[in-house]
């Protein structure tokens, strides 16, 4: 029995140096990525702010979904603590992240513990994923599965996946794809079991699946199948999670936060750098036209913003209606051998006015970091420096 589950594992999982090629079935891309994919496809179409992972295993799923732009709270569960405490570490932030903040916040926490004991920590979930999770469980935990993911933590929408047993006579010996598993079902007993759990908890289901048949056998459903829980009326009221008393059995056994834009330090640097790149390209811009006037260098200030809206070479391309946002805001202009940028057109170009809503808010956050001119409307800095030598301005 070992021997063939392990050669079972081995196709699922698309490595199949256990198995003769011939004999095998490649799935391409492998089960588990498209199982993983189907997730993260679902949380691009429904953008879930909070997502757990109940059977987190070895943290590959909430590694996929971390990039996800609309998630603010990532949370595994495991019974396995070492695995936990092994996969943690790739779950936190590259340098990469602090050089490019997020959007929003983002906490991710581990936590050692049973998916079939209540956590209150788990309250008010967007979407809960269990995969290839159930087959897992003896009777009593299947038991009690539903009335504690479906009845006390109750989020928006659950995705379950469990292996079809009516596939398993294409792979090779096979009884069981796993040693572990306590049972596989067919696509009537899953379905079955759970409508009768959908009736119960007030959720909706519709069923689907990852890992198609070879041709020929196209009766037997896919490998994995998968049920698409929602509940009924949407996310369960602020009223029905604050009545529940607070239980934490879960262990924490890793915390991570990133770095966001709602981080005062991390927009500041954001902003800043924005600015200087943004002020730096119109500098560098308007070099050759100064070059081409006839030297007069009084202290009146002289309008150098041409008739066109400067696009810098490798620059961004805007659309028509950017352009003219960015045509028709003050010109920088030069003042001696002093160039000056008003934020009112740093605020026309897109990406800073994504970042800042006002000219005043831009003033406050860059005041202490970039010369602003006396009257704070406008950046200051030198319209000639060292390198511009090497480049002959």
């Amino acid at each position: 029995m070992e021997e063939n589950n392990l050669q079972c594992s081995s196709v699922v999982d698309g490595n199949f140096e256990e198995v003769p090629r011939e004999t095998a079935i490649q799935f391409k891309p492998p089960l588990y990525r498209q199982r993983y994919q189907f997730v993260k496809n679902l949380v691009d179409q429904h953008e879930p702010k909070k997502v757990a992972d109940l059977g987190c295993g070895d943290t590959s799923l909430l590694r996929l979904l971390k990039v996800n732009p609309c998630i603010e709270l990532l949370v595994g569960v495991d019974i396995n603590e070492d695995k936990l405490r092994w996969r943690g570490d790739s779950l936190a932030p590259f340098m990469g992240d602090f050089l490019k903040p997020r959007d929003l916040n983002l906490t991710i926490i581990l936590y050692h513990g049973s998916v079939v004991e209540r956590d209150s920590r788990l309250l008010g979930f967007d979407l809960i994923t269990c995969i290839e999770l159930i087959e897992h469980l003896d009777s009593g935990d299947l038991a009690r599965f539903p009335e504690v993911v479906f009845g006390y933590l109750s989020p928006s929408m659950i995705v379950i996946s469990t292996p079809n047993s009516e596939f398993n006579p294409l792979f090779p010996s096979v009884t069981l794809r796993d040693s572990d598993h306590k049972f596989e079902w067919t696509r009537m007993e899953f379905q079955t079991w759970a409508l009768y759990v959908a009736n119960r908890y007030d959720y909706s289901v519709e069923f689907t699946g990852v890992g198609e048949p070879p041709a020929g056998a196209e009766n037997v459903g896919y490998c994995t199948q998968i049920g698409i829980f929602q509940k009924n009326g949407g996310k369960a009221t602020e009223a029905c999670v604050s009545e529940q008393h607070d239980q934490h059995v879960y262990k924490a056994v890793f915390t991570t936060s990133y770095p966001s834009l709602q981080q005062e330090r991390f927009f500041k640097l954001v902003l800043v750098n924005e600015v200087s790149q943004q002020v730096e390209s119109l500098r560098v811009s308007h070099l050759p036209r100064r070059k081409e006037q006839d030297g007069e260098r009084g202290d009146e200030p002289k309008d150098i913003g041409g008739s066109k809206a400067p696009v810098p070479c490798f620059g961004p391309v805007f659309t028509e209606v950017e352009k003219a946002k960015i045509e028709n805001s003050p010109k920088p202009f030069c003042v001696g051998d002093k160039f000056f940028v008003p934020l009112q057109r740093l605020l026309a170009y897109p990406r800073l006015n994504r970042l800042c809503a006002n000219e005043e808010m831009m003033r406050s956050v860059i005041a202490d970091s970039i010369p602003l001119s006396s009257d704070g409307s406008a950046v200051v800095t030198d319209l000639y420096n060292y390198f511009d030598e090497q480049f002959g301005f």
